[in-house]
């Protein structure tokens, strides 16, 4: 008898924190306990090559822009054919789902919120809470990736508590690890010497680039002597990059070359070995993966105080936090961490004790299939 059937439904297997979480808990689940498939609304990228099992099936729907119903009867088709025994979902966009899987006898559903949409924040769009009231008529289970948002599915969404589990990220500590004085990249491009602060995520609205990008420019502006020693690193693509090149292109030249938009990276665990800091600049944030790495990569972190990353940089003590939106607030907060390298170093080193006790990535994926075996197994 062959083992149940997962199947996880995304918006676009690409890449992402999401995704990247998706791809892990495939690869680390033991040979012949669960089968995993995805379906994508819409496509996948090459990032599904980090699946490492030929067998994973990814089939994509193409779904159109605005509404396309024909995407629903294809959906239909595909759960009808793999028969899965559960189906797991993730964020809003991928809610609806849920009926169909419903609809074509899956037995089981689960519905992982990973963050606030950055077109609603608080949460409160009618149609999107009404959505998530009326599917959990029939999912067995949300996860929440924070304890924020598990209070906000209960208290703000109407969610019953108890078809609410959180589930943390893992991060894999044997990819992500602290470095040595070694820094082959930075030399490359001429910053062996320079005090390195980098961040990693898709240049847009959401992850706010651009009060980074402010904050560094502020401080120099404040400190000047700090462009001949500092350098700040972005690691990404996206429709941000037009906005940050502007920025940049008026900014005094000795202050410009301090920056350096890296674009999309493959190299990005080699990297975070050589940034003497790491920075989040988000508005919204369910659990980031990209902190994770960070502190993984025994890096101190600095992160707006927004979703789960209170839960994750302890104050004063593995990194700072600072307001979402406030670039002078986060300029004070390079300066302060900055101007004491010795305090950054015991920072990084308790954030990679504490991903170590508590943000494994082992601990995630045995999380994950508890949860499906009680579906499997229980009932619920």
């Amino acid at each position: 008898m062959s083992s149940p059937l997962v199947v996880h439904v995304v918006h676009r297997l690409a890449m992402g924190g999401l995704e990247n979480g998706l791809v892990n808990l495939i690869n680390r689940t033991p040979p012949g306990r669960y089968r995993h498939a995805v379906v994508c609304m819409t496509d996948h990228s090459d990032f599904a090559r980090r699946i490492q099992d030929p067998a994973v099936p990814v089939i994509d729907l193409h779904k159109r822009e605005g509404h396309d119903l024909g995407v629903y009867r294809r959906l239909h088709a595909v759960f009808r054919r793999l028969r899965p025994a559960v189906v797991h979902t993730r964020n809003i966009g991928t809610l609806e789902a849920q009926l169909v899987a419903r609809l074509a006898g899956v037995p089981h559903g689960v519905h992982g919120e990973h963050g606030r949409d950055m077109n609603d924040l608080d949460g409160t769009h009618p149609r999107h809470r009404l959505l998530r009231r009326v599917s959990s008529l029939w999912l067995d289970r949300f996860i929440a990736l924070s304890e924020d948002i598990r209070g906000w599915l209960v208290a703000v969404q109407g969610i019953r508590a108890d078809k609410v589990v959180q589930i943390y990220n893992g991060v894999d500590i044997q990819r992500f690890h602290p470095g040595d004085s070694e820094r082959p990249l930075a030399s490359a491009l001429g910053l062996r010497d320079r005090v390195l602060v980098g961040t990693v995520g898709r240049l847009s609205p959401e992850k706010d680039q651009l009060t980074l990008l402010r904050a560094h420019l502020a401080l120099l502006t404040r400190r000047p002597g700090l462009a001949s020693r500092l350098a700040l690193l972005i690691v990404g693509e996206g429709p941000l990059r037009s906005e940050l090149q502007a920025i940049l292109d008026a900014a005094p030249p000795a202050y410009r070359a301090t920056v350096h938009l890296l674009g999309a990276r493959d190299d990005v665990p080699a990297l975070m070995r050589e940034w003497d800091l790491f920075v989040l600049p988000s508005r919204t944030e369910g659990i980031s993966n990209t902190i994770l790495e960070a502190m993984a990569s025994g890096l101190p972190v600095l992160a707006t105080a927004v979703g789960g990353n209170p839960e994750l940089v302890v104050e004063n003590e593995t990194g700072r936090l600072v307001p979402r939106d406030d670039p002078e607030a986060m300029a004070h907060a390079l300066d302060d961490l900055l101007s004491d390298p010795s305090r950054m170093a015991r920072m990084g080193q308790a954030g990679r004790a504490r991903v170590e006790e508590r943000f494994s990535i082992e601990a995630m994926v045995a999380k994950y299939l508890a949860l499906y075996d009680q579906l499997n197994n229980k009932g619920v």
